[in-house]
């Protein structure tokens, strides 16, 4: 969690027609637009790697809920996870790691079963999940208990087979979580990598995970650099939590923090909570997942439901009806259209207060629009279409445009198609204007031959 300005502060009025309804036409609305994205279809990168789509927790203790088609459907990369809330208080610490550790190994195993990769939480396992625990690992000097979970820990995960990525403390620069000084966590660090690192040279360790953005300024964060870097115990992902953040800024942080001091991170880093409260939505879901993919960062969506809610839900990407069948939210639908991006991210030119994500595959072009906390029209220029293949024919492309709502927070049946027209390119370009008018929702073009 951190206080980084964000593009929520940001407001605009709403000005220009709305459009209600699906329209069937030859010329696009006519508005003046608020605010304006490029989208360079002659510019043309990678495949698209849904890094995003991950978040913490949200599948259900004994990992048999939600069903697959949840995961699936939106090309499911990450889950982090250790038990938390099961029993307060509960893990080692408690005498109650058992129902902990099986909860986490049900989950990891399901995860590797959809595709995913899983964060394994050592300080839920330890039982430091916010409730006020009695000990914490190194009081008084004395490892003997800590080094004892570790062994168990780490001859349960290799009783499974599967690999992890370990995520060795969860904001230690915060009370809630680490409620000691910064040179005992040190020396936690320390152990602890250097246990994992022997039993397990393959995987893949991640820290700090700190209630922090990266920063030259901020003097945690920099001691923790000059630690690893001084003993050696650099971890292979470098992870932090944005809450509220912007993934590109951060990412050109961090950079600023670890070259200088000759740290390598040749793997991407780890955004592994993002999104406050007021972030799950539509708008800003579509914004963090253009951001993490402009700024070549991995993401987990974070989880703010307590209790056995903790454990379900897509981490509050899903409801259930009156019969207690599992129905998607407006963000779901989301990462659906994510996921359904697919041949070569196209460039983005990003005003403001949006972003977006765009591809293009022989016949179709997809552009996913995010931003929250502001309204009004967002003019999206779609230039170099002759770079597109099999999409304009006898210059001219079918353009449709559909909102997803966020209801309130409520289910949505899915994207709501509010225009569908034939447009006539000029100098193989053209302009969609998307009228944005409730600040938590948001939008997708799709593009296919006329």
């Amino acid at each position: 969690m951190d206080t980084a300005p964000h593009r929520r502060r940001v407001r605009h009025l709403a000005a220009g027609a709305l459009v209600a309804a699906s329209v069937i036409s030859f010329s696009a609305p006519a508005q003046a637009a608020n605010e304006s994205i490029a989208v360079n279809f002659s510019v043309a990168g990678g495949a698209p790697t849904y890094r995003a789509s991950g978040w913490i927790y949200g599948m259900t203790e004994n990992a048999t809920a939600p069903p697959d088609n949840f995961y699936r459907d939106v090309n499911f990369r990450f889950m982090r996870a250790g038990g938390a809330q099961l029993d307060s208080p509960g893990g080692w610490v408690s005498g109650r790691y058992d129902r902990r550790w099986n909860s986490t190994r049900a989950q990891l195993l399901r995860t590797r079963s959809l595709g995913g990769q899983f964060i394994l939480l050592a300080h839920d396992l330890w039982g430091a999940d916010g409730f006020p625990i009695s000990r914490f690992p190194g009081d008084n000097g004395n490892w003997t208990d800590y080094d004892n979970f570790l062994t168990r820990l780490i001859n349960d995960v290799r009783a499974t087979g599967a690999p992890v990525q370990w995520d060795l403390w969860n904001e230690p620069n915060i009370t809630l979580f680490w409620n000691r000084p910064q040179s005992q966590y040190f020396e936690l660090w320390r152990r602890t990598y250097q246990r994992i690192r022997a039993a397990f040279p393959s995987h893949l360790i991640v820290g700090p995970s700190c209630a922090c953005v990266p920063s030259t300024t901020n003097a945690w964060w920099n001691q923790y650099l000059d630690f690893v870097r001084a003993n050696n115990v650099v971890p292979d992902i470098v992870s932090w939590h944005a809450l509220p953040g912007d993934p590109v800024a951060n990412v050109a942080a961090a950079n600023a923090t670890l070259n200088p001091r000759g740290i390598p991170h040749p793997r991407p880093y780890q955004i592994n909570e993002y999104a406050a409260p007021n972030e799950q939505n539509p708008g800003d879901g579509a914004w963090y997942l253009a951001r993490l993919e402009r700024a070549g960062a991995d993401g987990l969506r974070a989880n703010w439901a307590g209790g056995a809610n903790l454990h379900n839900d897509l981490a509050g990407l899903l409801v259930h009806n009156s019969a207690g069948q599992y129905q998607p939210k407006g963000e779901w639908w989301v990462y659906r259209f994510y996921a359904s991006q697919t041949g070569q991210l196209v460039a983005v030119t990003p005003s403001p207060a949006y972003d977006a994500v765009a591809t293009k595959t022989p016949g179709v072009a997809k552009i996913l629009v995010g931003g929250g906390g502001t309204t009004g029209n967002i003019a999206v220029n779609l230039q170099r279409l002759d770079t597109t293949t099999g999409i304009v024919q006898n210059n001219q492309v079918r353009i449709i445009a559909q909102r997803i709502p966020y209801n309130g927070g409520g289910a949505v049946q899915g994207p709501v198609t509010i225009q569908n027209f034939v447009a006539t390119l000029t100098n193989n370009a053209t302009t969609v204007n998307l009228p944005h008018t409730n600040a938590d929702d948001t939008f997708t073009i799709t593009l296919q031959p006329r």
